[in-house]
């Protein structure tokens, strides 16, 4: 890769904001539509946000720390962009499709880059049903909720509710339980990529539920499908001697 048309994009945060400024000083600035690379200057939420953004143009993007964890980004650096963006290794990230029907009848699909996750609204637990392609492998799991992960979110919320963490390339999926009552030892399941998870919210109007991709959420839901989505791909940009399936192998030998 030998990007000439950089785009820089960044958080609203004063540190973020400094980093664009000089960047763009530095650098010159393309607007996305033309650029060859997105450079994001951030967090990690930012970067969520900015690969939500751009995701039509199909675009490689190249995160800069300019926030806290940092996790899909790299380290901060203004000297020799142009040569870091060339040597840059690129990972593929497929999103997964939420489509979630609520108890008004309403239909709204989303697509999540880390997690889906069914979170109980009130102080009443939740009760989900869960079917994986289309056979019911559990009748009744009592819980705060259940997330289902990608590869790449698996370090995220799903780690905080101690899922696995997953290699890149894996081909698999995560479906975690938060805080599960009954069973109270099932610690959730590994699924190949191309399942089909359909979560069923019983008791609906007792225990009311929401779904959340992402940052996008839906309150009162009824059912939940959660699918990965191929036909939508995701490029990030890592130096190669710190890329993202390390990270991942890193972190779990980190207490």
């Amino acid at each position: 890769m030998d990007p000439e048309n950089i785009c820089f994009t960044a958080a609203d945060t004063p540190m973020a904001q400094q980093a664009l400024t000089k960047l763009r000083h530095r650098y010159g600035h393309t607007p996305a539509e033309r650029a060859d690379v997105i450079v994001a200057l951030g967090g990690d939420g930012f970067m969520l946000e900015t690969l939500h953004r751009h995701m039509i143009l199909d675009k490689p993007i190249y995160g800069m720390n300019r926030g806290t964890v940092g996790f899909l980004l790299n380290t901060y650096l203004e000297d020799d962009l142009p040569r870091r963006l060339a040597r840059a290794q690129a990972v593929t990230l497929y999103p997964l499709r939420m489509h979630a029907t609520t108890s008004t009848g309403e239909s709204i699909i989303a697509l999540a880059i880390n997690e889906v996750s069914m979170l109980r609204q009130t102080r009443q637990a939740a009760k989900l049903k869960i079917r994986v392609d289309d056979r019911t492998r559990m009748a009744e799991l009592i819980c705060d909720g259940a997330l289902v992960c990608s590869a790449a979110g698996s370090t995220a919320y799903n780690l905080s509710a101690h899922g696995p963490i997953l290699p890149m390339g894996s081909n698999v999926m995560a479906l975690t339980p938060i805080s599960a009552f009954r069973p109270r030892r099932w610690r959730g399941a590994i699924l190949p990529h191309t399942a089909k998870l359909d979560f069923e919210v019983l008791e609906d109007e007792k225990r009311p539920v929401s779904a959340v991709a992402d940052y996008t959420e839906v309150r009162n839901v009824i059912r939940v499908e959660v699918t990965e989505d191929r036909t939508v791909t995701l490029r990030l940009l890592f130096d190669p001697e710190h890329n993202l399936e390390e990270r991942i192998l890193s972190e779990q030998f980190n207490g």
